[in-house]
């Protein structure tokens, strides 16, 4: 049976560390629960424990000790955020949250959406003022029936121009309305010299719940004798597993030759996808070291204690008995931007090693480390969790190494062939003449000649970004026998 890794691995720890106290109930200290279970949390399983003082093992001499630095770190937010690691640089991505049952039901696949995702830039020669621009309409939802598309421009919500200060909460609340605009890109290929005209129109978007299929679009394109599949994939998303296996059936039915596999908008996901979509691709390294991981030095202790192969993820030819549909190619074309995180970044890194990856577009996020869901209950699990509130985190637990031991980029991964996406021209995703699909059509054809000229164009946001935990990675596993045994109350 698969569960979630933080059943496994946090009832291992608390088990066995030394620095887990004793309930407040039974030794007489009153601090906060919350705070308290944020320690005890963070103390168990945060990757950067040992950058933390606070974290350390031997922190407090006694209970009482432990009880006054809990009263004294304010509110739990506050607490979990004096134990991150470099905020701005490092630890990006670990979040707490005051509800739980909204965390859950967005891992799930359910989240409120109006169906606009959207990019964000600096408005030329400014570096406060932003506008948005539409990337990409979700079918069947309210922006779809709106009749927003590709390449609409705006710069404003509800009126008020949008600013680095104030887009999250301009786009956070359910129902706002998007002032539209036009980009003037004054009849030259550089940038500087672009403006943005603000219109007269406005389009009152609403979100609701929606379950998004990360399949955007897929199809078989010919160049010149010579069979592409093309794929753009949105999210590695868990339910839809099954799909992108029969989206891989019908390019191994059309004998295809070469696959574009277009990340540009995609924050990541579950590791496991990550692991099928590259043996999908593959199919030739089954049971080789797709990655590795690192945890805090506890945890890599216990584990490779209990069982060196699980920090191992290997290449798989089947999901869970069903055979994958595999390509066996030797390269594979992957589109990026700055929005393409986590396990995108995971497929690009884990398959460098064994074959020839082109990557184009623009420099990845720079997310390679993975977070779990961690409760206030015995065992920091789910079940048991303490009824008198709905505080959970996600803290980052694991860094992924892939079978070199290249890990740490927190700048992202650069392309190979660099080309920005043009708002003045987009063009239809997946199209042959949509420029990033149109460049690496070329470079499979042998005809590229040249790319237009590089004009970098900041990324500073995008839709994702109103959510903590769209850029998530997460992991599943089997537990074997004889650390389910150890597992046991």
């Amino acid at each position: 049976m698969k569960i979630r890794l933080h059943v496994l691995l946090l009832m291992v720890l608390c088990a066995s560390l030394t620095s887990c106290f004793e309930d407040q109930d039974d030794n007489g200290v009153f601090a906060s629960e919350i705070n308290d279970f944020v320690w005890k949390g963070m103390n168990a399983v945060y990757l950067y424990k040992d950058n933390i003082p606070d974290l350390a093992n031997d922190r407090f001499s006694s209970d009482e000790e432990y009880a006054d630095f809990l009263n004294a770190s304010g509110s739990p937010e506050q607490l979990f955020e004096s134990l991150i690691y470099q905020r701005q640089t490092v630890d990006k991505f670990s979040w707490i949250v005051d509800d739980y049952i909204a965390l859950e039901q967005q891992f799930s696949g359910i989240s409120k959406r109006n169906g606009m995702k959207f990019g964000l830039r600096f408005v030329p020669g400014s570096n406060t003022d932003l506008y948005g621009y539409v990337r990409l309409v979700l079918p069947n939802s309210d922006a779809e029936n709106k009749g927003l598309q590709r390449g609409d421009v705006f710069f404003g919500i509800d009126g008020t121009p949008l600013t680095l200060d104030n887009y999250i909460s301009l786009l956070g609340p359910d129902t706002y309305s998007i002032d539209l605009a036009t980009y003037d890109n004054n009849g030259t290929a550089q940038t500087d010299d672009d403006s943005i005209i603000p219109g007269t129109e406005s389009v009152s978007l609403t979100k609701s719940p929606y379950t998004e299929n990360p399949i955007f679009h897929s199809d078989v394109l010919t160049v010149g004798a010579e069979k592409v599949g093309y794929l753009m994939y949105n999210g590695f998303t868990r339910d839809f597993d099954d799909q992108l296996n029969t989206v891989f059936a019908g390019f191994l039915a059309e004998n295809v030759q070469h696959l574009v596999l277009d990340l540009r908008y995609n924050p990541g996901g579950s590791v496991n996808t990550s692991i099928l979509l590259s043996g999908m691709i593959t199919g030739q390294f089954n049971g080789e070291v797709y990655s590795t991981e690192q945890w805090n030095s506890d945890l890599q202790e216990q584990f490779f204690q209990q069982d060196p192969e699980l920090l191992i993820n290997r290449f798989k030819n089947d999901d869970g008995g069903t055979p994958l549909n595999s390509l066996n190619l030797s390269q594979v074309y992957i589109l990026t931007t700055g929005s393409s995180a986590s396990a995108s970044e995971l497929v690009i890194n884990c398959l460098n090693p064994y074959i020839d990856v082109v990557q184009i577009g623009t420099t990845t996020t720079g997310k390679y480390q993975a977070s779990i869901t961690v409760y206030d209950s015995p065992d920091l699990g789910r079940e048991g969790a303490n009824p008198n509130h709905t505080y959970a985190m996600q803290p980052l637990v694991l860094k992924s190494l892939n079978s070199v031991g290249f890990t740490d980029y927190d700048n992202g991964l650069p392309p190979d062939i660099e080309i920005s996406e043009d708002i003045s021209n987009l063009g239809v995703l997946g199209d042959e003449n949509e420029p990033l699909l149109a460049v690496a059509l070329d470079e499979i054809a042998g005809t590229r000649s040249g790319i237009p000229a590089f004009f970098p164009v900041e990324l500073v946001g995008d839709d994702d970004d109103l959510s903590k935990f769209s850029k998530s990675m997460y992991i599943t596993k089997k537990i074997p026998k004889e650390i389910k045994q150890q597992l046991k109350p």
